[in-house]
């Protein structure tokens, strides 16, 4: 009979029959409070509203059980006071005892639902607090990486600058090679033309009525270059007449290019300058003794 009370209960609290059954039965009618329990457990269940099939032991058990009544007893008989009183204990609840009953379930209800919530919601306030942990820990290796990124190409920038300075230092010694080695090559050839240039100084004095042959052309070994910047500002210097125009473009990247690729040419008559004439010297370019150049972006 307890069972049926228990069931009851539940049915007025409007639980569904199914779900009900459910409770009592994986409960084993230990009390509406066990009841409830289970139902608030077990109301996200996939199977939660699937039909109650009860074990077959069970119905195996209740079917003897409902046997054994008609079977004779071979104990004493009850007396009747004894009868009265079972009927007593087994007789139903009043309405009022129902509805104090319903109400005492109803608050209990209540109470575990909002403990229930409670704990829903420290549950929440964790995983909300993991969240953000993972979070943090996230940005912390986004930004490990991209402090990592940094170094790298502030490392590739100072090898590149490295490499440049280092090229720079190439040319630098390689032109002064050339010069070294132009000097001694030609060193005794200026001095025989600076010793037969008397003669040409002295031509003039000679008698007017005695012409002789024409002065030689002069070998001069040096070039007088003035190069236009692209700011407008210009730059003289020197070089030997058998140094390459490489050595120009060095000297305009040193002291006025700021990192720019530019062109060189000459302005009168407009002639730019290639790659190949990088290669050849002054002389052969005809810049002896002086010349400008014009530097111009490419």
């Amino acid at each position: 009979m307890a069972e049926c009370t228990t069931l009851d209960s539940l049915l007025e609290m409007g639980f569904d029959r199914n779900r009900a059954e459910k409770a009592v039965a994986y409960t084993g009618n230990q009390g509406i409070e066990r009841a409830m329990d289970w139902l608030m457990e077990h109301e996200n269940d996939p199977d939660i509203d699937e039909p109650y099939v009860p074990p077959t032991e069970n119905v195996l058990g209740s079917a003897a059980g409902e046997q054994s009544p008609s079977q004779p007893s071979e104990s004493t008989e009850l007396s009747a006071a004894e009868v009265d009183l079972e009927e007593a204990s087994k007789r139903p609840m009043t309405e009022e005892e129902k509805r104090e009953q319903i109400k005492r379930l109803e608050e209990l209800m209540r109470v575990k639902q909002e403990e229930r919530r409670e704990r829903e919601r420290k549950d929440e306030v964790e995983r909300e607090k993991q969240r953000r942990k993972q979070g943090q820990e996230l940005l912390q290796i986004k930004q490990k990486l991209q402090d990592d990124e940094m170094k790298k190409l502030a490392e590739q920038r100072r090898r590149e600058k490295m490499e440049d300075r280092m090229a720079r230092q190439r040319v630098k010694e390689k032109i002064a090679r050339d010069r070294e080695e132009r000097a001694q090559k030609f060193g005794g050839g200026s001095s025989g033309t600076t010793a037969s240039s008397p003669p040409s100084d002295a031509a003039p004095l000679s008698p007017p009525g005695n012409q002789g042959p024409p002065p030689p052309k002069k070998d001069y070994d040096e070039c007088r270059i003035q190069i236009r910047l692209l700011d407008g500002s210009a730059l003289t210097t020197t070089f030997k007449a058998q140094e390459p125009l490489a050595a120009v473009r060095v000297y305009v990247q040193m002291n006025g290019a700021d990192g720019q690729d530019f062109n060189l040419l000459s302005p009168y008559p407009r002639r730019v300058y290639t790659d190949l004439d990088m290669e050849k010297p002054l002389r052969e370019l005809g810049l002896v003794p002086s010349a400008v150049l014009v530097v111009a972006k490419k």
